[in-house]
C-alpha cells in the first residue's frame, strides 16, 4: 500500500520518504516502530499533565533514556516466553510476541525451552509456550528436555503460575497439535490457571496465532492495569532500526515470482528415481538466506486433477467462489492456485460429512473406526472422496468453504548466497506413486518435474531455519548424514566454507540407491575432496550390494574416527527421512557412544542430549 499526500498530514516529501522506507520494514520493525510512537506520546501526554515545569521533566527523560521506567512497573508479572520449535515459525512468533510486549512496558524472558534452566520454573509467573508438534505427535528436538522434565515426577507444583499455549501443527497429521495439547493439560494438572484458552493451528497460522496473541495481550494489560490502579507502563527496547535495512518486503505472505533459471534431472538414466535441480533467480527480490535456510514454494495443483474434480461435480468453471482474503475468484483459478485438493484431513471428512447423506462417511466417522478413516484417506485426495460420497448436496461455493488453503512446499536450499549472490538452488524428489487405481504425484515436486521451463516462474518466501547453522567458528570440524536429496543442505555448507576459506575439517555420510544413477551432486564432492574443501566423504549405496547398506553401516564402520572427531569438537548435521533415517542414525550414534566412549545407554543418550543443547547435534528432517 502506497502512502498519498492527498490522504494524508505528510508532505510530498515526507511521504515520498515513508514509501522508501515502509516496504523494507519486517514485521517486528514495524510493531516496534507503532510502540515508540505510542510511547513517545504517552510521555508528552504525561508532561503535560503530571509535571507543570517542562524543563524539569525533560530533563527526567533524558537521565533515564534510552530506558524509561515508571515506578509502578516493579508490580507488573513477569512474563516468560518459552518456544519449542523445529523449523523456527514458533522463535520466529515467539520473538515478535516478545517485542510486542516490550513496546507495552512489560518484564520479558525469551528462551528456547532446552535453554531454559527448569529449575526456575517454580519461579515463574506468567507462562507463554508456542510449540510445533514433530512427526507423529513428538516434541520439536528443543523442546524434549523441558517436555520429558514437564512430565516427570520432578516438575513442581505451579499454583501460582499463569499459563497460555499456541499449538502449531498440521491437520494432515494424525496427532494434530499433540505437543502444544500436552503441554497445555500437564501445566493445568500442576495447578497452574490458564490465563487464555489454548489454539491449535494449521499450516496457515497467521490469522489464529494473531487471535492468540491478541487475546493474551488484553489479558495481560487487564492484569497490569489492575496491579498498577490504572497507569500505564513505558518501557522502550533497544531498537530493531539500529541494523542496516536489509530486510525485503517479500515473505511467507507475500511470496516472490521468481524465475527458473535452471531445471535438470539429477538422476541417471535407469534411476528407480527422478531428482531435480532447480535454479531460481531472486534477482531484485532483496531475499537473503544463510545455509540451512529453506526455500518456501507455493504450487499449483495438477490441472487435469482440478478439471476431474469439477467435471465430477459438474459445477461451471468461471462459477466465483469465495477465497478467504481475496475475495471471489473463479473456481477453477481458486482449485489451481489456492486450496488444497490433494490430502484428506479428519477435519475435512467431517466438515464433508455434513454435505452429503452417504452413510458410509458417517460410518468412517463414527467413535472406533479411527484405523477406518486412516486407512480410507492414505493416499486419496478431493476427488476420490467426491467419488466414493456421492451424491453430493452443495454447491460449489459451499464445499470450497471446506478446503484448507494450500500450504507451502518447503526445501532445504542447496546453495551459498555469500558464492551465488541472487540465486537459490534447490534439490527436489518427485514423488510418483499408484493407489486406489489411479497415478499420483506430488503437487510440487509433480509440478517442478513436468511443468516448470526455464523462464517459467514460481512464488517462493525464505524460511529462515536457526536451529540448522553452521558452528559459527570457521575452524570448527562438522559432520553432515544426509542420504538421497537430505544432501541438499550440505552442498549449501561447503559452498559457503569454500568461499569463507574456513579451514575446519569435514566429513559427509552420503547414500542412495545405485552409485551410477543417484549420486547426487558427485562431481561437486569430488572436487571440493580435491581441493580440501571437503575433508572425508564416505558413501552407502543400498541396492549396489546383496545386502543393504545405508549411511548408519558406514558410521559404524567408521565408529572410533567419528567419536574422536566429536570428542574433538566437531558439530553433527542429519538431513532428511524422518520415519526411518533420522531414527537409525540416531541409533548408530549411541551406540558409537557406547562402545568407544565406554559408556552406558543411559550416559550415551545423557551425552547426546548435551549435543544437542551446545548446538552440536542439529537435525533438519521431514
Amino acid at each position: 500500500m502506497q502512502l498519498q499526500v492527498m490522504n494524508s498530514p505528510f508532505n510530498e516529501e515526507q511521504v515520498e520518504a515513508l514509501n522508501r522506507l515502509l516496504p523494507t520494514l519486517t514485521e517486528s520493525q514495524k510493531i516496534w516502530l507503532s510502540g515508540y510512537l505510542a510511547a513517545s506520546q504517552s510521555q508528552v501526554a504525561a508532561s503535560a499533565v503530571i509535571t507543570p515545569d517542562t524543563v524539569v521533566q525533560d530533563q527526567r527523560v533524558a537521565e533515564t533514556s534510552p530506558q524509561i521506567v515508571n515506578a509502578e512497573q516493579s508490580k507488573t508479572r513477569e512474563i516468560t516466553i518459552l518456544f519449542g520449535s523445529e523449523t523456527g515459525n514458533c522463535q520466529a512468533l515467539s520473538e515478535d510476541l516478545r517485542t510486542k510486549l516490550g513496546g507495552l512496558g512489560f518484564k520479558v524472558e525469551l528462551s528456547a525451552m532446552d535453554d531454559f534452566k527448569t529449575k526456575g520454573l517454580k519461579k515463574v509467573q506468567d507462562l507463554l509456550i508456542i510449540t510445533a508438534t514433530h512427526g507423529e505427535g513428538d516434541p520439536p528436538d528443543n523442546a524434549l528436555s523441558f517436555y520429558e522434565f514437564l512430565n516427570s515426577r520432578k516438575a513442581p507444583k505451579l499454583e501460582d503460575v499463569r499459563f497460555s499455549v499456541l499449538a502449531l501443527g498440521d491437520q494432515s497429521y494424525e496427532f494434530f497439535c499433540q505437543t502444544g495439547k500436552d503441554f497445555d493439560k500437564r501445566l493445568e494438572e500442576l495447578g497452574a490457571k490458564r490465563l487464555y484458552p489454548r489454539v491449535d493451528c494449521d499450516v496457515d497460522f497467521d490469522d489464529l496465532a494473531a487471535e492468540w496473541t491478541e487475546g493474551v495481550l488484553n489479558e495481560l494489560k487487564a492484569s497490569q492495569s489492575e496491579a498498577t490502579g490504572g497507569s500505564t507502563i513505558v518501557a522502550q527496547e533497544s531498537s530493531p532500526l539500529g541494523t542496516p535495512l536489509q530486510q525485503s518486503a517479500y515473505s511467507r505472505t507475500n511470496p516472490f515470482k521468481a524465475e527458473v533459471l535452471e531445471n535438470l534431472n539429477l538422476s541417471g538414466r535407469g534411476s528407480n528415481k527422478e531428482n531435480r535441480h532447480l535454479e531460481l533467480s531472486l534477482e531484485g527480490s532483496n531475499l537473503e538466506f544463510e545455509p540451512g535456510d529453506s526455500l518456501g514454494i507455493y504450487p499449483e495443483n495438477h490441472p487435469n486433477l482440478v478439471d476431474e474434480i469439477i467435471e465430477e461435480m459438474q459445477w461451471n468453471p468461471d462459477e466465483l467462489v469465495a477465497i478467504n482474503k481475496l475475495g471471489d475468484v473463479p473456481l477453477r483459478e481458486a482449485l489451481l492456485s489456492h486450496l488444497e485438493i490433494t490430502i484428506l484431513t479428519k477435519p475435512l471428512m467431517e466438515k464433508a460429512s455434513h454435505l452429503t447423506h452417504h452413510s458410509a462417511l458417517k460410518e468412517l466417522l463414527a467413535p472406533g473406526q479411527e484405523e477406518a478413516l486412516k486407512a480410507y484417506m492414505e493416499g486419496r485426495d478431493i476427488l476420490d472422496l467426491l467419488r466414493d460420497f456421492a451424491p453430493w448436496e452443495t454447491s460449489a461455493r459451499e464445499f470450497v468453504s471446506i478446503l484448507r488453503k494450500i500450504p507451502a512446499r518447503l526445501y532445504s536450499i542447496a546453495s551459498s548466497y555469500k558464492a551465488n549472490p541472487d540465486e537459490v538452488h534447490l534439490t527436489i524428489g518427485t514423488v510418483r506413486f499408484h493407489a486406489h487405481g489411479r497415478d499420483r504425484m506430488g503437487v510440487c515436486s509433480g509440478q517442478c518435474a513436468e511443468r516448470v521451463k526455464p523462464g517459467d516462474r514460481l512464488s517462493v518466501y525464505v524460511h529462515r531455519n536457526p536451529n540448522f547453522r553452521l558452528p559459527s567458528d570457521p575452524e570448527a570440524p562438522i559432520i553432515m548424514i544426509g542420504p538421497g536429496t537430505g544432501v541438499a543442505p550440505f552442498r549449501a555448507f561447503l559452498e559457503e566454507r569454500e568461499e569463507l576459506e574456513a579451514q575446519g575439517k569435514s566429513w559427509l555420510f552420503f547414500g542412495d540407491q545405485h552409485f551410477r544413477t543417484d549420486f547426487l551432486y558427485q562431481v561437486d564432492w569430488q572436487r571440493w575432496l580435491k581441493e580440501g574443501v571437503l575433508t572425508k566423504l564416505d558413501v552407502a549405496f543400498s541396492r549396489d550390494t546383496a545386502e543393504k547398506i545405508y549411511v548408519q553401516h558406514r558410521m559404524l564402520q567408521k565408529s572410533k574416527e567419528l567419536f574422536q572427531w566429536i570428542q574433538e569438537g566437531a558439530s553433527l548435521y542429519v538431513c532428511g527421512d524422518e520415519k526411518h533415517m533420522a531414527k537409525d542414525v540416531q541409533d548408530a550414534l549411541l551406540t558409537i557412544f557406547q562402545q568407544e566412549g565406554g559408556m552406558s545407554f543411559e550416559a550415551a543418550e545423557s551425552y547426546l542430549t548435551d549435543l544437542r543443547k551446545q548446538k552440536r547435534y542439529q537435525r533438519d528432517v521431514y
